[in-house]
């Protein structure tokens, strides 16, 4: 079992913004679990938090930018990878800036940040979204795939091709997370001459120099151009390797740049929301291609959590209430009590479980030569094990009822039968609030599912 992870202390992150060149300070901070990521934008009045979420995601533009209402963050996807390689579920990024800060181009510096302040075990259980079919995004005019595939661990694997002499294809392979940070977070960013010079000319990389990215040369560069780049990065001298590079930097591995793709590609999927279990494979990947694959990949999370899991039923284990505790909270009373146990409950959802047997009443005249559980009755035993839910809210129940508002979405799937366990479990779709409860339900017996509704109930007082 893999816990959640959070980090054991606050620890900052200082250095200029690339587009802004504005000087920010960036403070990891723990976080409960369940919480994600969102960054808190401290310089702004209220300190409005924007969550790390593709739908938030405004630009792809030289970096992957999330705004939420008014308050933008820029460049957050090496921040993103550096949480996501180290495994670590739950932070808050405090930043004073709009931008996160650049340093040397990777994510070198907030994993190294990270580890100093401590990976920590939370008490839960870390939730991954487990790929069991290929899903695909291309691009074919720009010649773009990612594709993820099953696999029992993460792995990430890269092409890119630029079709030039000095950078065409290469490769970039993470076959386990765990050496994410020697083998992908020291990867720098890198550039080609001609867009460093259109960026340069339009003032749109205030705070980059020549220590924070990889320049590609793909053209002949005369010496008073390459004096003019020294002057403006306040380099003494500044010429082109072998390699097609000019000298401001040595390549940490020579496929740095395929293994920056798949840095970059991290930090953008994280942005789904779930650690996953699968193999990503991506061609020529880019920020807007990432991020529409991670929208690709949230919806299938929504899916994957909108399928009602079968509830695991131990008949050994001693129920949360048994039909003594039950008859405490309910008003109601035989033939018309119709839960016997519930299983399990938890802030937002309920496990009720319902006996059918032979002797039951409404057998008598419901199909008696071929018995058949009416299905009006296993509506009411699921909104009765969710009447437990609600009225678990208030400190004195047994002064309260639980009163249908509206019944909706009401689908019985296969006959219930004397002999059969039914299992209810009912979870919120939106919070109680005002004594209305919202609930979906689904009931099974063993691993099929029976019957399925969405309920609306009050909670009012007792006339007495």
């Amino acid at each position: 079992m893999m816990m959640q992870k959070t980090i054991d202390k606050a620890v900052t992150v200082s250095g200029l913004g690339l587009h802004t060149g504005e000087e920010v300070n960036l403070t990891f901070k723990p976080a409960p679990v369940n919480h994600g990521y969102k960054f808190k934008r401290v310089d702004l009045e209220g300190s409005p938090v924007v969550d790390a979420d593709v739908l938030n995601v405004v630009a792809t533009s030289r970096g992957t930018t999330i705004e939420k209402n008014g308050a933008i963050v820029y460049t957050i996807e090496h921040v993103l990878s550096a949480l996501a390689g180290l495994e670590i579920d739950n932070v808050l990024v405090e930043i004073n800036g709009p931008e996160t800060p650049i340093m040397d181009g990777s994510a070198r510096y907030f994993v190294e940040a990270l580890n100093e302040a401590g990976v920590v075990d939370q008490d839960a259980e870390k939730d991954y979204f487990v790929v069991d079919s290929v899903i695909s995004y291309a691009d074919p005019d720009n010649k773009i795939e990612i594709i993820a595939i099953p696999s029992k661990e993460f792995k990430v694997s890269v092409m890119i091709d630029f079709e030039s002499k000095v950078l065409s294809t290469q490769n970039a392979n993470l076959n386990h997370i765990s050496n994410y940070k020697e083998q992908i977070a020291p990867c720098r960013t890198f550039v080609f001459l001609h867009e460093l010079e259109y960026l340069l000319k339009h003032d749109l990389i205030k705070g980059g120099d020549l220590s924070n990215a990889i320049v590609f040369v793909n053209k002949v560069v005369c010496q008073e151009e390459l004096d003019r780049l020294a002057d403006l990065f306040k380099k003494p001298k500044v010429a082109v390797k072998n390699e097609g590079i000019l000298n401001n930097l040595d390549l940490h591995f020579p496929n740095e740049p395929a293994r920056h793709k798949l840095l970059d590609v991290i930090g953008d999927i994280s942005l789904a929301g779930k650690p996953i279990k699968g193999h990503i494979i991506a061609t020529r990947p880019g920020h807007a291609a990432n991020v529409e694959f991670a929208k690709l990949l949230k919806k299938q999370i929504e899916k994957s959590n909108s399928e009602e899991k079968v509830p695991e039923y131990d008949p050994n284990k001693k129920p949360l209430y048994d039909i003594h505790g039950i008859m405490r909270l309910l008003p109601h009373r035989p033939p018309f009590l119709l839960v016997d146990k519930i299983l399990e409950m938890g802030d937002d959802y309920v496990v009720g479980l319902k006996n059918v047997t032979m002797n039951e009443s409404f057998f008598v005249g419901h199909f008696p030569a071929e018995p058949v559980m009416p299905g009006v009755l296993q509506i009411e035993a699921m909104a009765q094990s969710g009447g437990i839910l609600l009225l678990s809210t208030v400190p004195d129940p047994e002064n309260y009822l639980t009163l249908f508002l509206k019944i909706q979405e009401v689908k019985f799937r296969n006959k219930v039968v004397p002999g059969d366990t039914l299992i209810f479990r009912l979870h919120l779709i939106a919070p109680i609030r005002r004594g209305l409860c919202h609930m979906k339900g689904v009931a099974y017996v063993g691993n099929k599912a029976v019957m399925e509704a969405t309920m609306l109930a009050q909670i009012t007082k007792k006339v007495i």
